[in-house]
Formats: C-alpha cells, sequence, structure tokens
C-alpha cells in the first residue's frame, strides 16, 4: 500500500524540517500545508527541503488544523494513495512510530488509528495535571458522543487513515479546527469504521499551545451534545430499531413519568398540608428505579456495539475485480 504523511504548518519553522527528515523511507508522498501561515512555512520548507517526497499545499486563509489536513486528505485521494498519516510540525509527535500506526490498517485490522498518551502509566508522568485531568474528561464525553467507548485521548492528533474510508465521509463538513479530532471520530462512527488506539509517550516541545480551556470548554460541551443526539437518532431510529431503542426509551419515559407523578403531588401535599401515603411514594419510585435501570442496560448495549468489522475490508472488495470463471479455478 501506499503511504502518505501529512503535515499542518502553521507557525512551526522551528521544527518542521526535523520532523520532515525524521520520517521513514516507507512513506512515499509527504503533504506540508501551509496554512495562511504568518512565518510563511511553506516557503520555508521550499526552501531549505531536498526530499523529493515532500509537496507543499497552500491553503488561501486560514482554515484551522481540520481544514489542513481535510486539503492533504483530498490531495492524498487524488494521488491514489492508500493510507494517510498525521504528524503534526512542531516535533511533539515521533515520526519513528509511524509504523506501529500503519501497521494494524496494512493487516486489516483497523480503518483509523489513534495515537493514545494514557495506555502506559508511565507516559502520563510528564503530563501537567491540569492537562491529564482536562484530557480524562474530554475522553469521556468523545465515548458518549461518539460511540467508541474502548477509545481514550481523543484529541490526540497521532492519526492514520484509510483513504477509501476518507471517501465515504463528508471532508467538507469536519470540524476545522480544535474540535476535528473528535468530529472525525463522530463520522466515522456514522460509517462504522474500525477505531484502534497505538501507545505513544506524550512529548511537549517549546511550542505553547493556543488551546484555551476556559474559551473552548462552553463550545465543546455544546458540540458534544449535538453529536450525542445526532448519533442517538441515527443509530437508534434512522438506521435500525433494536433491543437499544426500546431500553432507552422505556427508561425515559419512566424515569420521567416517574419524577413528574412524584413532584406533582409533593407540591399538592404541600398545598394542602398532606403527607404522602406509602403508595403515592411507591407509585413515584418505582417508575424511577425500574428507567434507572433500563437507562443502565440501554448503556452496556452502547458500549457493546463499538464497530469491530473493519469498514475498508468490505470497500476493497468491491473495488477488487471479479476473477474470470474461465481461469484458474479451484476444483
Amino acid at each position: 500500500m501506499k503511504i502518505a504523511v501529512a503535515i499542518p504548518c502553521y507557525k512551526v519553522t522551528n521544527h518542521v524540517m526535523g520532523v520532515i527528515a525524521a520520517i521513514g523511507p516507507e512513506v512515499d508522498a509527504i503533504y506540508a500545508v501551509d496554512d495562511a501561515c504568518p512565518n510563511h512555512s511553506g516557503k520555508f520548507i521550499e526552501e531549505h527541503n531536498t526530499d523529493p517526497r515532500v509537496r507543499v499545499l497552500y491553503n488561501p486563509e486560514n482554515r484551522g488544523v481540520g481544514g489542513a489536513i481535510v486539503t492533504a486528505y483530498k490531495a492524498a485521494i487524488a494521488d491514489k494513495m492508500d493510507i494517510v498519516v498525521k504528524i503534526d510540525g512542531d516535533g511533539q509527535m515521533n515520526p519513528a512510530l509511524l509504523p506501529q500506526f500503519v501497521r494494524p490498517l496494512l493487516r486489516k485490522q483497523a480503518d483509523y488509528t489513534k495515537g493514545n498518551r494514557f495506555f502506559r502509566p508511565e507516559s502520563v508522568q510528564d503530563m501537567p495535571p491540569v492537562r491529564l485531568f482536562g484530557n480524562a474528561v474530554l475522553s469521556f464525553l468523545t465515548k458518549l458522543s461518539c460511540g467508541y467507548w474502548n477509545s481514550m485521548d481523543p484529541t490526540n492528533g497521532y492519526t492514520a487513515v484509510r483513504t477509501n474510508v476518507l471517501e465515504e465521509l463528508p471532508l467538507d463538513k469536519l470540524e476545522r479546527r480544535y474540535f476535528f479530532e473528535t468530529d472525525m471520530l463522530f463520522r466515522l462512527n456514522t460509517v462504522r469504521a474500525v477505531v484502534r488506539d497505538v501507545p505513544m509517550d506524550s512529548v511537549y516541545a517549546d511550542e505553547e499551545s493556543n488551546l484555551k480551556i476556559g474559551k473552548i470548554l462552553p463550545e465543546f460541551l455544546r458540540k458534544h451534545l449535538s453529536r450525542l443526539g445526532r448519533r442517538y437518532v441515527y443509530n437508534y431510529l434512522v438506521r435500525d430499531f433494536n433491543v437499544g431503542t426500546v431500553y432507552s426509551l422505556m427508561g425515559t419515559l419512566l424515569v420521567l413519568g416517574g419524577s413528574f407523578f412524584g413532584i406533582a403531588h409533593w407540591i399538592s401535599g404541600n398545598a394542602h398540608n398532606q403527607t404522602a401515603s406509602s403508595g403515592t411514594v411507591m407509585l413515584a419510585a418505582l417508575p424511577i428505579i425500574i428507567g434507572i435501570q433500563c437507562l443502565i442496560a440501554f448503556m452496556h448495549y452502547d458500549v457493546s456495539n463499538v464497530p469491530t468489522e473493519p469498514l475498508s475490508n468490505s470497500l476493497d472488495d468491491l473495488h477488487t475485480p471479479a476473477r474470470s470463471p474461465s481461469t484458474n479455478l479451484d476444483i
């Protein structure tokens, strides 16, 4: 398979040439995307690069990391690459790990691989506590909204993907900035792609992150809730109606019904100075208890419903020419 590397370039002139130099011979093409960089990263690469695999792409305006990677994805698809690996140009992702990210794709065990800095305890020893906590919270929210319960570290940008799977995604609708990695997981879940984590250590160079938690947290919460609702409607109402649908609908109705019944009788009892009978309490509490059990059962079903059969395998079969029945017969 032909392997390409996509490098988003925005204020990375101090590190990008070292990143390019560290990319091994197993890679066929390297796309360096100048995302309207004020430091003119693209021109810098063209002036200092001697690697014939490198091709500099230019975005006319700053589109964020997502917009830069989509530009590289489209170029890889047009050049008929099979796998695209995303490596940031700031030196925080070790290109020597690339074979580990590509291997599950070559073995047809996954459609998309991503880094996981939480797999080994030793990997997080140097991670700032605030970043560690924030990533843990974001990981849980991503599990809820994207459905990949076996995946951690959703903001990790070290990824690899099959291009035939990319062709199934609405690339122009992907988030362009900090939510790009999470939105990518959401889109992959809608096509039932298999995602696998690759253990890696965290590396911190001298580049400063532009991500301000206090500023982006409300936006992230809103987008997670939006994708959670869309994933539920698509997977449990539109595409399929299964036991998970029954659990979720019954659980929600029972919890809401019991809650409204209990609150109504509590207000009425206070207004008339009456104590609720044990029967009234049971009629309020029992639906809530049963409803919570149904919602737990739904969560269990959703966790067990993570995609396990790589989508790229069936896509490869669709594009494989049928063997002539008159030759090479197995008798």
